[in-house]
């Protein structure tokens, strides 16, 4: 059985502006990142059921980086995403309003090579990433 691991966020802002700060790839790229000693140089984003997500995640010194490549299973529209991993996981995001803030929820198989811990601290940390962007991004 797979591990499953949840990570959440509220965030002060509407849903329109979370959905598009987490589905423009001008946008992914600003906040698509763990740690402020990495970046995200490049995005794409398909959104539509068979599209792809490409983010490309990697040290700003250029000593490591990898990408993460998806394709979409579910698109419903400032509700779920839901995607296959190229190695075979599979993640769902949940965008639930909450009066005048949004929640975001992400659920997802957990990989083989990092401890459980480890994993739900990373995509923890780009969470909190996205929940400081988007609520001191100007759109």
């Amino acid at each position: 059985m797979e591990t499953r691991i949840t990570i959440n966020a509220t965030i002060n802002a509407s849903i329109e502006k979370v959905w598009n700060c987490w589905t423009k790839p001008e946008h992914i790229t600003q906040w698509n990142f763990a740690d402020p000693s990495w970046h995200c140089p490049y995005a794409e984003n398909d959104l539509r059921v068979g599209g792809k997500y490409l983010g490309r995640m990697e040290a700003k010194d250029g000593s490591f980086g990898f990408d993460l490549e998806a394709i979409y299973d579910i698109v419903t529209e400032q509700k779920e995403l839901t995607y296959t991993m190229a190695d075979g996981r599979k993640a769902t995001t949940i965008f639930e309003i909450n009066g005048q803030n949004t929640n975001v929820t992400t659920v997802f198989d957990a990989e083989n090579e990092n401890p459980v811990e480890l994993q739900q601290q990373g995509w923890q940390a780009i969470l909190n990433n996205f929940k400081m962007y988007t609520e001191t991004a100007e759109n």
